[in-house]
């Protein structure tokens, strides 16, 4: 059964975040309070539309309700006309918002307060783990291919494009960092590119792998700042504190998100985890036999995880 999203939406610092609501299908996960609630978002300047539907549409028929949403200044969500928010790639923005959507999803009607999961993936894998640790409440967190060390990221941005890369890199953040502090317009640069390009990511497969998933709400441009704060992204750092299961998805040739550092999250779960590994880069997680392989584990987990006592 598919079950066709909603447009929904809730407010994050007092502006408007755009979401998608899915209705659960099937009472196996309800209780006496309602149905669990998967909270998802995307990855490095993704937005909703860009691979993010087929797995919500798995876990809403799996009996879990769903709130998929764009961040603040991306997609169909406020912002994007505010030069200080528009394409910018803000971890702690980003988590903040995550945060927000947990806190309106226990609100919802029908959804039990005390199973909400996170879902992230790329770089979204990296922030339901800080979230989930300083909530505290959450029942369960799925991962795949995530964003855990940020210096580990650009330590493969280093490998694959060369300190001539990272160079230009810090000096387009640099620039863009200054026309904010002149009151300037923004500097941008692309999220993806091929090798060489003037892009965030720019790995052998970001230009195909992005492509073949991105909806028409995506735009290709960022604010340049946001390539300063990678190496600050440390999700690896809030694993021990985490409270809740987890399931971790590992694409073991991953080209652009270290799959080591997301083995060490695992490693240093404090609740706990499960880890799936699978044969194939960052990309191909979403599509195919590896969409398949990853969601179908996914949605065991959740049933096993958040099953109502008999």
């Amino acid at each position: 059964m598919t079950v066709t999203p909603a447009e929904t939406s809730f407010r994050s610092a007092g502006l408007r975040c755009a979401a998608w609501y899915l209705a659960p299908s099937g009472a196996e996960l309800a209780n006496d309070r309602g149905r669990p609630c998967v909270v998802m978002a995307h990855g490095f300047g993704a937005t909703r539309d860009s691979g993010l539907l087929p797995f919500a549409q798995r876990f809403a028929a799996a009996g879990c309700a769903v709130l998929v949403f764009d961040y603040r200044g991306f997609g169909a969500s406020d912002g994007t006309g505010d030069p200080r928010l528009d394409q910018d790639v803000h971890h702690g923005r980003h988590r903040a918002d995550y945060h927000a959507a947990v806190a309106h999803a226990r609100t919802l009607p029908g959804v039990d307060p005390e199973r909400i999961v996170l879902w992230g993936s790329s770089y979204s894998g990296g922030h339901v783990v800080p979230v989930a640790a300083r909530d505290g409440q959450v029942a369960a967190v799925i991962s795949q291919g995530a964003a855990m060390d940020g210096t580990a990221a650009l330590l493969e941005i280093l490998r694959y494009a060369g300190p001539a890369q990272l160079a230009r890199l810090t000096g387009h953040g640099l620039r863009d960092a200054a026309a904010g502090l002149l009151g300037r317009p923004p500097h941008r640069i692309a999220v993806f590119g091929p090798p060489g390009s003037t892009a965030a990511i720019t790995s052998h497969d970001a230009e195909s792998g992005y492509s073949s998933i991105t909806g028409p709400a995506f735009r290709n441009t960022m604010r340049a700042r946001g390539a300063l704060r990678i190496p600050l992204n440390r999700p690896v750092t809030a694993a021990a504190r985490l409270r809740a299961p987890i399931l971790v998805v590992v694409a073991a040739r991953d080209s652009i998100a270290p799959p080591a550092s997301v083995r060490a999250v695992a490693a240093r779960a404090g609740a706990g985890s499960e880890v799936l590994e699978l044969p194939c880069g960052h990309f191909d997680i979403y599509l195919g036999e590896m969409f398949e392989r990853s969601v179908s584990a996914q949605v065991d987990f959740l049933r096993r995880t958040l099953a109502v006592p008999a």
